[in-house]
């Protein structure tokens, strides 16, 4: 009967423990993730600084001189579109204007959102006092975006010392 037992252990190949090959597996695909999050993290070498023609450095932008901020644009929408009335002779036309404000850097996100009430009195200041027939064409609606920058500009930097707006955009425009 020991006879019998033994024939059938030698008939049957042992099995190999599959342990060590998936202890090398899990550690190859850490390693992998492991690499790929620090490529992805690590900030890479910053851009070499712009040149002028005569070969110097340029001075940087300083924020608080008044200077375009650098870094990634963000947009900020107005909470709510503009709603105002143009007479045009002896009719009135109604105006709704969608808004969003194009900024750079994530402190100036920060200042224009607390801003907001300030910046939406200087554009529907600036939206009320255009033509009807202006706004009608093209270069008018250019017009009326370049002033009301101009007017959003000039009221946030005499509260926060920068022009922390960089564009005015219309998202929606339209005139009855």
């Amino acid at each position: 009967m020991a006879a019998g037992l033994e024939l059938e252990n030698k008939d049957q190949p042992k099995a190999k423990s599959k342990l060590p090959l998936i202890i090398i597996a899990a550690v190859v695909v850490l390693l992998a993730i492991g690499g790929g999050a620090f490529f992805f993290l690590s900030g890479g070498e910053e851009p070499a600084p712009e040149t002028t023609e005569a070969g110097a450095a340029a001075p940087a932008t300083d924020p608080a001189a008044g200077a375009p901020a650098t870094g990634e644009a963000f947009y900020v929408p107005m909470p709510r579109p503009f709603l105002f009335n143009l007479a045009v002779g002896s009719r009135t036309r109604l105006v709704e204007i969608k808004v969003q404000l194009m900024g750079r850097g994530t402190e100036d996100a920060a200042l224009i959102s607390k801003h907001i009430p300030l910046i939406e009195d200087a554009l529907l200041s600036s939206f009320s006092a255009a033509e009807a027939s202006n706004l009608s064409t093209q270069a008018g609606k250019d017009e009326l975006r370049t002033d009301a920058l101009n007017k959003v500009q000039t009221t946030v930097q005499t509260v926060t010392g920068r022009k922390l707006v960089e564009q005015v955009l219309f998202t929606g425009f339209v005139m009855q």
